[in-house]
């Protein structure tokens, strides 16, 4: 799945307009996802399967499986569509309009994108064409406490053990660890504690003897796991890469997890800001709409802008990608995390107070929005860490 010459084209000094629009298959992939929101996943609808004992709908699975769209952003070599980031950047933005729970950023756009990168040919043919035709989810566990987002800081211990290797450590905060039935595991083979080299990659089946697991819920409607492995033993197949060499892969799917968050962050915006003025139109107070009130019609520009810049950063991080995985598209990464962060929490903020009272109750979608938005500011480097990330890529 090719871009359009005029989404993918590099800006120049000549250039005095970028034209920004899809092409024919990106917009009937938008338009897809959309219908899929309005028809499949009404707000009430998505609450009823966050109560749910697994968190999700198979169903909802299975259906993103027949429309493509599990396969999407994986080459044709390896049995994908060959979709770019632009791909995933649009059905992300829907995803995030539709507060979409089902767990397509840890299982394909990361896990995928890793087995996809660096995996072997036995990896690609079994484990991605499961996760592929939706047949079974995998999960990133790369998360530890003394960590502080740092990709490379891992105490997790992989040593050899006949022809394989004996995993041990813990691992906390793995987003769709419950439903998972792999799990990609780094740990350190050699080097210190933050050496980036040293570190190795392995595929684990959940079940595996030695893993322990602890599940609970997210503040954003999600699932996570804590999990604990004590001596797992894996045979030298487990292996994703070559040894010592894993931290390229892992910080590379990464910067892919956030470009998807980023476009789900922006979806939610749009959604809110949108929200707000058409809440701001009908709410009555001292006998008129609060909408007329000036300083309510600055703040909801605010948001606005906000959301418009983000968006913007946005399409920039994911041309970045497109081209290239260099230090530039990892700025670009580490700008929208930012930029994200920041317009993000104004945007849910601002919405909450808006609404009022009403913004905070469990069954207006705004706070549900807002909570999302929250744990996306979090989930893999929150502001400051990117902040600094930004200023040391050269």
């Amino acid at each position: 799945m090719a871009l359009p010459p005029n989404i993918s084209k590099p800006i120049t000094q000549t250039d005095r307009i970028m034209d920004f629009s899809f092409s024919e298959e990106q917009t009937l992939l938008q338009d897809s996802v959309q219908r899929f929101i309005q028809n499949d996943y009404s707000f009430a609808a998505r609450q009823q399967l966050v109560r749910s004992e697994e968190g999700f709908s198979r169903a909802h699975w299975s259906t993103f499986a027949e429309l493509g769209w599990l396969a999407l952003p994986f080459p044709e070599e390896d049995g994908g569509y060959g979709g770019t980031p632009i791909e995933t950047m649009i059905l992300m933005e829907e995803f995030g309009k539709g507060l979409v729970i089902e767990p397509y950023v840890s299982s394909i756009v990361i896990a995928g994108t890793l087995l996809s990168d660096a995996g072997s040919t036995q990896q690609k043919e079994t484990i991605l064409a499961s996760l592929r035709n939706g047949e079974k989810l995998a999960a990133l566990a790369f998360v530890e406490p003394q960590a502080r987002f740092n990709l490379n800081d891992v105490t997790t211990t992989a040593v050899h053990a006949g022809a394989g290797f004996k995993l041990s450590g813990f691992k906390g905060v793995v987003i769709g660890g419950p439903s998972a039935d792999y799990l990609i595991i780094p740990a350190r083979t050699s080097g210190n504690q933050k050496d980036e080299e040293g570190i190795s990659l392995f595929v684990v089946d959940a079940s595996s003897a030695g893993i322990s697991r602890r599940d609970y819920p997210t503040v954003d409607g999600m699932r996570a796991s804590e999990i604990t492995l004590d001596n797992v033993v894996v045979e030298q197949h487990a292996l994703v890469g070559d040894e010592d060499c894993g931290f390229e892969a892992l910080e590379k799917a990464i910067d892919y997890g956030i470009l998807a968050v980023a476009a789900e962050a922006v979806g939610a915006m749009e959604v809110l800001y949108k929200a707000t003025v058409e809440y701001c139109k009908t709410r009555e107070q001292f006998g008129q709409p609060i909408g007329k009130f000036q300083v309510l019609q600055h703040r909801m520009v605010d948001m606005f802008i906000e959301h418009e810049q983000s968006k913007s950063l946005l399409f920039m991080a994911a041309m970045r990608l497109e081209a290239g995985y260099d230090a530039e598209a990892k700025k670009a990464v580490s700008a929208l995390k930012v930029q994200v962060g920041k317009s993000g929490k104004f945007v849910g903020q601002n919405a909450i107070q808006l609404h009022g009272g009403m913004g905070m109750t469990d069954e207006l979608n705004v706070g549900h929005y807002f909570k999302r938005l929250t744990t996306i500011e979090t989930l893999f480097g929150n502001v400051d860490y990117h902040l600094r990330k930004y200023s040391k890529v050269a």
